[in-house]
């Protein structure tokens, strides 16, 4: 070929993670039914206060179903009751606090109190995700409270904001969903988790000697872990009061030692034929359907992983005809773990971050309301609670968030003032409102969207509630917030950075030994196996995540954890060729070298990268010495 005729081939540089992060747009069919459960939430509440003529009251029940809907997710309607009434709860007593802060105490205690309020939401939103909303509607609504000047008293706030939340906890529990799976409506959130269960166990299956699988082994992690809560959460009664939930659970347990053998299937590394699949397939139909079984295919009897895969079907089988509950092996963390978890590393930390954003915000909120930088009305909320929002991991990395912040709060503002000059006041803002509420389950895919979604419904609320129109303020008060949380973000802080992944890691390390050390005694007890199973393969679930969010940080702050991924998958491999060496130690009743050695070299590799990350000697210890 000819110089002439040589085509130069240009490659667009990758873009940085922070900013790659920043751009991502979450993907999936649009969920129908909390767009229903929105539309019927913020709007009609608030229209119901106006034409009661309590429309300040409206104003806050129509804020606490805004925030409950934005925690409303797919899964059980169990696992719905706890995902936003505790952040509801939280949300009530900082509305609480904060009215009556606001009214009896002056600017200094004030500032002295929300940040103390900071230090205890932030360090509580280190336990998990429900716990994180908690602690974010706690200080959301303590500046709300005090920074929101209404006529009504605290109890009566508080007693409203309950009353927007749980309405839409009412919605969640009574409207069936659409295209559920048959059977009972009240349990389909939990019928697809386990359903979902024995998909992801075929797809293993299916991906086994590939370059597949360790996708694959993660997806099923996930959709076990959205099972297993899906059917832990809140009852009345301490078991399964139902024939209907107690078939679920002996589902779910039955599709543990099914996931046991696909794992030690894929860590062979030799690919199945499609009949090892077919299985599982036709139990997730079956789960589904809330329907018998049926014949099922068995797979070749050929090595101890397929002999225990085939075990595990006729186990299976047998399970989905009888009504019996099952153990769903889970391991409740008691008051003891969680304060550990909340006052560990990772939990003070974030703590301090947290305080330092919601004080520092709401001491210059309320100096620029003094100053009447604000005009002559009395609000001043909306730059501590835009800190809140900013300051949280869980939405994503620290840069990403704030350009997400600036963007979607500028274009809400913008949007609101062309609808407040052309909407008459106040049906048109109450129209807005509800519009609002049901596009708020689909702006969650992207923190932009959500954002200008929430500003418009918020400045809409306030509008109708006596604050003048007051956009170009907002912008603001959200740059404001967005330098104030990068300045503290990125200050040094007392102990070792990074230490909420490490603290993850650490979690993954004790769970990934206690595990190894269970399956090398020769216990013949399963369910403990598959609740420290479980255990090991959820803390490395939790510390991925961590791992991942903090690697899309700025470079000054994504180096603080760097190895860290490595050491995960270390964890991972480890987890993999334990779980074989189960199976393979249930078959024959020894370990074989390929096991032993594997898991030698994982072990010295482990303690060598873990002292490299800095992890706690001993944990490192533990695992070397198993």
């Amino acid at each position: 070929m000819s110089p002439r005729s040589t085509v130069a081939v240009r490659t667009l540089p990758a873009l940085p993670p922070w900013l790659a992060h920043a751009l991502r747009t979450q993907r999936g069919p649009v969920p129908w039914s909390a767009v229903v459960r929105g539309a019927l939430a913020a709007g009609p509440l608030l229209l119901t206060a106006v034409l009661a003529g309590h429309t300040s009251l409206g104003v806050v029940a129509a804020i606490a179903a805004m925030l409950a809907g934005i925690n409303d997710r797919p899964g059980s309607r169990r696992t719905a009751v706890r995902r936003l009434g505790a952040p509801a709860l939280a949300g009530a007593a900082g509305l609480l606090v904060g009215t009556y802060a606001g009214d009896h105490v002056g600017a200094v205690t004030l500032t002295l109190v929300l940040t103390a309020l900071g230090l205890l939401a932030g360090g509580m939103s280190d336990i998990g995700p429900v716990a994180s909303g908690g602690g974010t509607q706690l200080l959301v609504a303590a500046a709300i409270g005090a920074g929101m000047p209404l006529p009504d008293s605290g109890w009566a706030r508080a007693l409203a904001f309950l009353a927007g939340a749980g309405w839409l906890i009412v919605l969640r529990l009574a409207l069936p969903t659409p295209g559920a799976p048959a059977g009972d409506f009240r349990f389909d959130g939990e019928r697809a988790a386990v359903a979902a269960v024995y998909e992801a166990v075929a797809s293993l299956l299916d991906a086994a000697g590939t370059e597949h699988a360790t996708v694959r082994r993660a997806a099923l992690t996930a959709a076990l872990d959205q099972a297993q809560d899906a059917l832990a959460g809140p009852r009345l009664r301490r078991y399964a009061s139902s024939a209907a939930e107690r078939r679920l659970h002996a589902q779910y347990a039955a599709a543990l030692p099914l996931a046991e053998a696909a794992t030690a299937l894929a860590w062979a590394g030799e690919p199945l034929g499609g009949r090892a699949a077919e299985g599982p397939r036709r139990l997730a139909a079956a789960v589904r359907e809330s329907a018998a079984t049926g014949p099922l295919p068995a797979p070749a009897r050929s090595a101890p992983a397929l002999r225990a895969l085939d075990d595990a079907l006729l186990q299976a089988a047998h399970a989905f005809d009888q009504d019996g509950g099952s153990d769903l092996h889970t391991r409740r963390r008691g008051a003891r773990d969680l304060l550990r978890t909340a006052f560990g590393a990772g939990g003070r930390e974030y703590g301090l971050r947290v305080a330092l954003c919601f004080g520092a915000s709401a001491a210059i909120a309320q100096a620029l309301h003094h100053s009447h930088w604000y005009g002559h009305h009395t609000h001043w909320y909306w730059l501590p609670a835009t800190a809140v929002f900013l300051v949280k991991p869980d939405l994503g990395p620290l840069v990403s968030r704030v350009l997400c912040r600036v963007a979607g709060t500028v274009l809400g503002a913008l949007l609101f003032a062309g609808f407040a000059a052309v909407l008459p006041h106040p049906q048109g803002l109450v129209a807005l409102v509800a519009v609002c509420g049901t596009l708020i389950p689909v702006s969650t895919r992207h923190f932009a969207a959500q954002t200008a979604v929430v500003t418009v419904l918020v400045l809409s609320l306030v509008m109708v509630g006596g604050e003048p129109q007051a956009s170009v303020g907002r912008i603001g008060e959200t740059l404001l917030a967005c330098a104030l949380v990068l300045i503290v973000g990125h200050l040094p802080m007392p102990g070792e950075r990074g230490g909420h992944v490490r603290a993850r890691l650490a979690s993954a390390a004790g769970a990934a030994h206690a595990y190894l050390a269970h399956v090398l005694d020769g216990s013949d007890d399963r369910a403990a196996r598959w609740t420290l199973r479980r255990d090991a393969y959820r803390a490395l679930s939790e510390a991925r995540a961590a791992i991942a969010l903090s690697a899309a940080e700025l470079p000054a702050l994504a180096r603080h954890t760097e190895g860290t991924d490595e050491v995960a998958a270390l964890l991972e491999r480890l987890v993999d060729t334990t779980t074989a060496a189960a199976v393979h130690l249930d078959d024959t009743g020894r370990l074989d070298r390929r096991h032993g050695d594997r898991l030698t070299e994982l072990l010295g590799e482990l303690a060598a990268h873990r002292e490299r990350v800095g992890l706690p000697a001993a944990v490192a210890g533990h695992a070397v010495t198993v």
